[in-house]
């Protein structure tokens, strides 16, 4: 037992004396660290003072200290960054639903400014600017080399007045210029209409406005439908939205969802994670459970990726589309002192099953491209080709006495529904997609 004691004696004695062994060497380097970082601080300071004294031109000391917090913000990632009160607040009328501009999202990519997506019905949407879309000039001078928010200021201007982008384009061997009026951007959160028995809705941003817009088109569309039990399902179309409001994107997923986790997020330390579930803003599914179809792209991004992960992971909808944009990382802008504010990247944030989107984006379960329109010339060609004959075209044909002529009646309302359905194709083949699915869907369950 005496022996037992003193060898426990003897554990915690050395226990001691490692201890106090490490302590020296770590305090010694927080110490390094901290002179480091002041010395760092102090050539900041000779710097400074050098540029007011001695560069070619006077400076604004204002703008110069502006500038370096800017640039200590825009080396962590793309999207951390100052913002001048100015800025900060524009991106507080944005986040209302409107602003003045050309209507794109942007990211930096390899120097030049990259299109995350145009928005629905702005300018640049009109003027043909697609997402993947590289701006390379803005009026005739060159980005590269410049923050994004000096790309984007480039980009600013008085409604009404014109601005020429040059654009390279991964379909198009060389660059071209695009003439856009920039004007007042109002969003509209929510689009929603019927397509046959579909329900579509459109969401173009996750601002103030998108949760209410979604609940509200839903329950109108419905009415038209003649009730949820006229609807053989719904589309959520989230192509070339570039996300927007955390918050919204959880309301939105949570439309959808009993019960069950939507997104974590996960800070620097553990402590600072948080989880969002279902009914949180939401009781039940708003659409007492109807088939749900997803649809992304490369111009999804952030909140957009947030609704689709979430309702991919728990099975309530088929995705289809192409892979969205990947940021999965959360920004928290802080207000800082005489009225300007910090966008810092705070947290990454995952799917239910705990998959990271960041880099990777969605995959869709379904991978549908959206072809290119047709050239005019060939559809002048379809124009000039008879059409197939069929047996009713025959002169002295039967009828078809085995039909009543109400039941006649609805198979040419059908008729007439599956050709605009076709019509759809040719304007937009994905959604027209969406829609087939939950066409077979309904058909499958009918036979139940």
């Amino acid at each position: 037992m005496k022996k037992f004691v003193m060898a426990a004696l003897g554990g915690t004695l050395a226990g001691v004396v490692a201890t106090t062994q490490f302590v020296g060497p770590l305090l010694a380097q927080e110490q390094t660290k901290s002179s480091s970082v002041y010395e760092q601080l102090d050539l900041f300071g000779d710097i400074f003072e050098r540029i007011r004294a001695q560069y070619v031109e006077e400076v604004d000391e204002g703008e110069l200290i502006e500038a370096a917090i800017n640039g200590m913000l825009t080396s962590l990632d793309p999207h951390s960054s100052y913002l001048s009160p100015d800025d900060a607040a524009d991106m507080r009328v944005q986040t209302r639903g409107e602003f003045g501009g050309l209507g794109i999202e942007v990211t930096q990519e390899e120097g030049f400014v990259k299109v995350v997506s145009p928005i629905d019905g702005t300018p640049a949407e009109e003027a043909g600017i697609e997402a993947g879309d590289f701006i390379t000039h803005v009026d005739g001078e060159s980005v590269l080399g410049l923050t994004l928010d000096e790309a984007v200021e480039m980009m600013r201007g008085p409604v009404g007045s014109e601005i020429i982008i040059t654009v390279v384009r991964e379909a198009d061997p060389e660059p071209f210029d695009v003439s856009i009026i920039r004007d007042t951007i109002k969003l509209t959160a929510v689009r929603t209409r019927l397509e046959g028995d579909t329900v579509v809705l459109r969401v173009t941003t996750f601002n103030d406005q998108t949760f209410p817009n979604l609940q509200e088109g839903l329950a109108e569309q419905v009415e038209a439908a003649g009730g949820m039990e006229n609807v053989n399902g719904i589309v959520l179309d989230l192509r070339n939205n570039p996300g927007g409001l955390l918050t919204q994107a959880i309301k939105v997923s949570d439309a959808f969802l009993e019960q069950g986790e939507i997104v974590s997020t996960r800070g620097r330390d553990l402590v600072d994670g948080e989880r969002y579930n279902a009914e949180s803003y939401v009781e039940g599914d708003l659409s007492d459970g109807k088939p749900l179809v997803v649809l992304i792209n490369g111009g999804s991004a952030s909140a957009s990726e947030i609704v689709a992960g979430a309702l991919q992971d728990h099975r309530r909808a088929i995705v289809v589309g192409t892979k969205s944009f990947g940021k999965g990382s959360v920004q928290t802008v802080m207000p800082l002192r005489g009225d300007g504010a910090m966008r810092l990247t705070t947290a990454r944030y995952y799917t239910p099953s705990g998959r990271s989107i960041q880099a990777l984006g969605v995959s869709p379960d379904i991978v549908v491209e959206q072809p290119r329109r047709a050239p005019e010339a060939e559809e002048d060609e379809d124009a000039t080709t008879p059409r197939t004959r069929t047996e009713a075209d025959l002169r002295g044909s039967l009828d078809n006495d085995s039909l009543t002529e109400d039941e006649i009646r609805q198979i040419e309302e059908d008729r007439a529904k599956a050709e605009a359905a076709a019509k759809l194709r040719e304007d937009d083949y994905q959604l027209a997609y969406a829609i087939d699915i939950l066409k077979g869907l309904s058909a499958l369950g009918s036979q139940d």
